[in-house]
């Protein structure tokens, strides 16, 4: 072939490549001091400017270089240790080439995304004892960029805004009450100029509120309550006067004196076309409505989806998934918009995949109830009636005279672990659990307040007692089981769904190169085909894994980002499993893996922690003092360390104390003697007396321990 022809012919060929792949050329890229709402929509392909990459939270990547065919060569380009032992549930935020990665007690880095190497560093210092405050871990879920600054909730409520070059503090501004135990674990979002935040605390005594700050200055522009106040004061706006009929107002304890509870602690989505910024919203406080409404109602606007005028904060509209929510079912999972045909007709819908078991479509403009079909194993309703858009509820899901067991538990079908939308294949991908919860209520009697405490009004001792007494009978719970699913949004139904190690894992991502990616308890990171569910690629990172992985590129490579550090709620209070990561490798240490064709195929665990368990201390409780510690163990501790005293060592396992430990009990318990490391003082709420009768019981369960591992010769 004459060489001009061979020129032709390779320019013809390169051409040809150019037009197939992102990466032919090096994507453009947006600097931190360009980042606005247009750049959020319409960012390069590169790029992962926030929080769920666009408003839409699809949490789909258009960069296609990893694909199908290429993905086993996929390995480890660089890590990054977070020098944390809590879990890490932050999505990396990447911009011109520079990332920005938040971790346990709000802290955060800016590294360069292509080796790792840090920039800079920025650490809020939370004070540990309010880590006591934090339902579900000291976590946090990323920040938000917004021309030439990064903003961060930080645990203990504040708001504040750092240079994006230097990490220099800009301003900080105070979101909420601090005599009230709120928190700040989730992703800001910048719309509009404003940046906006929720709060956690619905299982303490809180009253849940979205706000909105001008990103330039930090002043506060508005505030939606979620739940009406003072019945006999004038509400802030009408649509909580709205709520106020929805809500009883008898009984020993008044709602709005607890709080009420419906904290926003996770998911937003913005329509900059309608200017509507959606907002779901947490369970009540208490959770059991007999306490907090005695006699019923809807209790507006618990566990809904809002949408709200963004430059006012007023409502537009808002559809209550679970009215009278009893359960803890929040409505706080991810909201992704998208636009999908159905019935011959484009449609203009939001989605989400909530805990109570059913994926909801609604018009995203009105929201109308386009459809709703069970995506997980269901008992507490039989069916959604699309002409009112409720739940048909199974009346023995109820626990107000009786023990009740429902599914899904409480962790939910589907928690804030994100699941994201393929437009390439039109399906949904949710990281999934099927799971039963037992409930045991209290009544005004048994009920006491606690303020700064847990205020559930659900019997966790009864719960503990029941689920014992099963499994002596032979007849233990079921257990949890998690997937990854793949759900049809239009034809309601399951496409394929792929069984996790564990029941709670990490989120998901999907790429144009056809695959869909996530992570679990196990520790196992794996690429599955997005059409058949098929696992393509697996790694394990020796680490637990809860945050979804995020796609960008720098200089033309494709890179995948995933923080490994297991936790959160069911990190803390599910019983110790022995599938996952932290019981097989014995450490929790946090870890930022980012992925590349070619990198290392495999990863080294670190070193475990702790000291190796001694023989516990003599007992001399007697079966009174035991009772009571059951109880008040049950009441107080089981939620950070585990219930039946087995923690899955996010937090540590009081049967393996070490031995200065047990001498040292009312010092740690009553005088904060741990204070700076999260275990905070609970003398508000224990006395000398409990605190020993707590120490009686762990060490009746450490003795248990013990000799189950040394068993007398």
């Amino acid at each position: 072939m004459p060489g001009r022809a061979i020129r032709l012919a390779f320019v013809a060929v390169t051409a040809a490549l150019v037009a197939g792949s992102a990466f032919a050329q090096p994507a453009a890229q947006v600097p931190a001091a360009k980042v606005d709402a247009a750049a959020i929509e319409h960012q390069p392909a590169g790029e992962w400017l926030s929080y769920g990459r666009t408003y839409s939270e699809q949490r789909f990547s258009p960069l296609d270089q990893i694909n199908t065919a290429n993905v086993k060569q996929l390995g480890v380009a660089w890590d990054f240790r977070t020098y944390t032992v809590r879990g890490l549930e932050g999505t990396p935020l990447v911009a011109n080439g520079v990332m920005y990665v938040t971790g346990s007690w709000s802290k955060l880095w800016a590294l360069d995304a292509k080796t790792g190497k840090e920039l800079w560093s920025y650490d809020p210092k939370v004070p540990g004892s309010w880590g006591r405050y934090a339902c579900c871990d000291v976590v946090n879920r990323g920040v938000a960029l917004w021309r030439g600054a990064v903003y961060l909730g930080t645990l203990d409520g504040r708001l504040v805004k750092l240079d994006a070059k230097t990490g220099k503090l800009l301003w900080s501004v105070n979101t909420i009450d601090r005599s009230r135990p709120y928190t700040i674990t989730g992703a800001p979002r910048v719309v509009d100029g404003l940046v906006v935040i929720g709060n956690g605390g619905a299982e303490y005594n809180t009253r849940g509120y979205v706000s909105a700050y001008d990103a330039r200055t930090g002043k506060k522009v508005w505030r939606f309550y979620v739940v009406p106040g003072d019945p006999k004061k004038p509400q802030a706006n009408p649509a909580l006067t709205a709520a106020l009929k929805t809500w009883n107002t008898g009984g020993k304890y008044k709602w709005w004196q607890i709080g009420g509870g419906g904290a926003p602690w996770n998911a937003m989505a913005f329509d900059p076309k309608l200017g509507l910024l959606y907002v779901g919203t947490g369970n009540g406080d208490p959770w059991n409505r007999d306490i907090r409404s005695p006699g019923g109602g809807d209790n507006l606007y618990l566990s809904s989806i809002l949408a709200l005028q963004v430059k006012t904060g007023k409502l537009a509209w808002y559809y209550q998934t679970t009215p009278g929510d009893t359960w803890d079912f929040d409505s706080t999972a991810d909201i992704i918009l998208a636009d999908l045909k159905i019935g011959g007709k484009l449609r203009h819908v939001l989605m989400q995949a909530p805990k109570n078991g059913f994926f909801y479509v609604l018009d995203r403009e009105t929201g109308k109830l386009l459809s709703a079909k069970p995506f997980a194993v269901v008992n507490w309703a039989k069916g959604i009636d699309l002409k009112t858009g409720r739940p048909i509820e199974n009346p023995d899901a109820r626990y107000k005279d009786k023990m009740a067991v429902v599914m899904p538990r409480q962790a939910g079908a589907h928690n804030w672990q994100p699941m994201s939308f393929d437009p390439q294949t039109g399906l949904v991908y949710i990281p999934s659990e099927d799971g039963s919860a037992v409930f045991v209520g209290q009544n005004d009697k048994s009920f006491v307040y606690r303020p700064r405490a847990w205020n559930l009004g659900v019997d966790f001792a009864a719960v503990s007692q029941a689920i014992l007494d099963g499994i002596k009978a032979g007849h233990p719970p079921p257990p949890n089981l998690g997937y990854v699913k793949a759900w049809d949004p239009v034809a309601q139904k399951e496409v394929w769904h792929q069984p996790m190690g564990g029941a709670w894992n990490g989120g998901l991502l999907s790429t144009a190169g056809g695959l869909v990616f996530g992570g679990g308890a196990d520790g196992l990171f794996s690429a599955y085909d997005a059409k058949t569910g098929a696992i393509l690629w697996s790694i394990d990172l020796k680490t637990g894994i809860l945050a979804p992985p995020v796609s960008y590129s720098v200089d033309g490579v494709q890179y995948i980002a995933l923080l490994a550090g297991w936790g959160g709620a069911g990190g803390l209070a599910d019983p110790r499993d022995p599938n996952s990561a932290v019981s097989k490798y014995q450490t929790n240490q946090g870890r930022l893996f980012v992925f590349k064709l070619g990198g290392a195929q495999q990863v080294a665990a670190l070193a475990p922690e702790g000291v190796p368990p001694a023989e516990p201390p003599p007992l001399s409780a007697d079966a009174a003092t035991l009772e009571k510690g059951f109880v008040k163990y049950s009441q107080t501790c089981a939620v950070c360390h585990g219930f039946y005293a087995q923690s899955d060592d996010v937090i540590p396992d009081l049967r393996l104390a070490p031995a200065p430990v047990w001498d040292q009990y009312d010092d740690i318990v009553l005088k904060g003697a741990m204070a700076d490391g999260g275990m905070a003082s609970f003398k508000d709420v224990l006395s000398k007396a409990d605190v020993a009768a707590i120490r009686a019981y762990v060490l009746e369960q450490a003795h248990l321990a013990w000799d189950g591992a040394h068993p007398k010769k």
